[in-house]
């Protein structure tokens, strides 16, 4: 049991990418492990993972247990062949070579990602009764001190104006980490009031799962 505050916290945006490098097979375990012939990552890498298996598509994930011709997807439980059929996880990664800061960050917010449900009654009932179905999207909003000659802002903006997915890394107190995957939107126009700091905002609209990393 614990409480936590988020002051030190530091977040980061992807800023380069290598090219992508063929997964000819997925196992299903956990951690899944990937077959990619003379792929070069190393342990601790971060790649986006394009699947086959819907659950791990556009995810973030850290790489583990690194080897020539295979590698682990650290965090990401496959054993489960409902969600992820045998045979039917490869695809390719690519991994995130450099990371940007996003400094002098004034609110971090997050909206979505409850749980849906789908309400149904028998002719027979006299109330309703409900099951799950699937999470709302889910969209974090980042408000920037404003300040034009930051490196993020060129990040941000070619990606908004691309409309590129870019994954996010943030570091939080203590060690543990959260990798996003999303949509940027970006706007270096400040929101002005009198007396207070002004400000942008960049919106991640996400499109998948994020993955949290305890510290090692």
């Amino acid at each position: 049991m614990g409480v936590k505050l988020p002051n030190g916290a530091t977040l980061e945006i992807a800023s380069t990418y290598a090219d992508k490098k063929t997964v000819s097979a997925l196992t299903n375990a956990n951690p899944a492990v990937a077959t990619s012939a003379a792929h070069g990552l190393a342990d601790n890498d971060y790649v986006e993972v394009s699947s086959g298996w819907g659950k791990l598509n556009d995810r973030i994930v850290k790489v583990a247990e690194s080897d020539t011709d295979t590698f682990s997807l650290s965090g990401y439980d496959s054993s489960n062949v409902s969600i992820n059929p045998a045979g039917s996880g490869s695809g390719s990664v690519k991994e995130i070579t450099a990371w940007t800061p996003i400094p002098q960050i004034m609110d971090f917010s997050t909206s979505g990602g409850e749980m849906q449900y789908a309400n149904y009654s028998f002719l027979e009932s006299d109330s309703e009764s409900q099951i799950p179905t699937q999470n709302n999207a889910m969209s974090i909003t980042i408000e920037i001190a404003d300040d034009p000659s930051l490196a993020c802002y060129a990040v941000l903006k070619t990606a908004s104006d691309a409309r590129e997915k870019r994954a996010l890394r943030l570091k939080l107190p203590g060690g543990s980490e959260i990798v996003y995957n999303g949509y940027v939107s970006f706007s270096d126009t400040p929101t002005m009031k009198k007396n207070e700091v002004m400000t942008v905002k960049a919106t991640f609209s996400l499109v998948a799962q994020p993955l949290r990393y305890t510290a090692a």
